[in-house]
């Protein structure tokens, strides 16, 4: 299934089901109205939300309006923390390369909560002169993953997944990691595509926990 948050003036926003082709949405009336309450009880709301999105695809939904990306705030707009892996060593090599070849471990850093923004926001940015880069990727909604879970139990904790925008400051990153403590200051936003959608509707594309397709501005749209 596909969901978004629409803007209501609030932090947290509106739920929204998408329908599969992002033509028309209607809101998660009686289920949840915040996606954070989804993912708190996931096992009890996501197939309420599955029927929904069931019922809306197939023409049977009440209240359904056309969807509109530029209203959407990203899906979840606040999250407990996010943390970013850096997995592909020729990345590394462009991006740290005082980082030593042998490092083969996906390399881990954590930004603020709020700092999740919307695909048609605005990003406000201190200065050109701090050094704005900025690099697409994939999210992954997760429920609580336990310390020390296996990679099996990690993958079994993704709820959604959304393409992402990352923005850096690279003035601001240390010569070295060993210089900080952390990259909190030079990682200020994210930006989130409009819609979350559950690893079914990627089909054979979601194999092994990889995403085997193309990372394109159309993006996991209509499938």
């Amino acid at each position: 299934m596909k969901l978004a948050t629409y803007k209501d003036g609030s932090r947290d926003g509106q739920l929204i089901v998408v329908s599969r082709d992002l033509r028309l949405a209607c809101y998660a009336t009686g289920i949840a109205s915040r996606m954070q309450q989804v993912l708190d009880d996931w096992s009890f709301m996501a197939p309420q939300l599955q029927d929904v999105y069931t019922q809306l695809n197939a023409g049977r939904a009440k209240h359904v309006f056309a969807f509109d990306a530029s209203q959407c705030m990203a899906p979840l707009p606040r999250s407990h923390q996010w943390l970013e892996a850096a997995a592909y060593p020729s990345h590394l090599a462009l991006t740290q390369p005082q980082w030593p070849l042998s490092v083969t471990e996906p390399t881990m850093r954590q930004g603020a909560g709020d700092s999740l923004v919307g695909a048609c926001d605005e990003v406000v940015l201190g200065s050109a002169a701090m050094g704005i880069d900025f690099g697409a990727g994939l999210a992954a909604v997760t429920a609580d993953v336990p310390m020390g879970a296996s990679a099996e139990q990690a993958l079994y904790g993704i709820r959604l997944l959304m393409l992402s925008n990352t923005f850096s400051l690279r003035q601001l990153m240390p010569s070295a990691p060993g210089h900080a403590w952390g990259n909190v200051q030079s990682w200020p936003a994210v930006g989130l595509s409009p819609v979350a959608v559950t690893v079914d509707e990627l089909g054979d594309a979601w194999r092994g926990g990889k995403v085997h397709c193309p990372c394109t501005p159309a993006g996991m749209g209509a499938r």
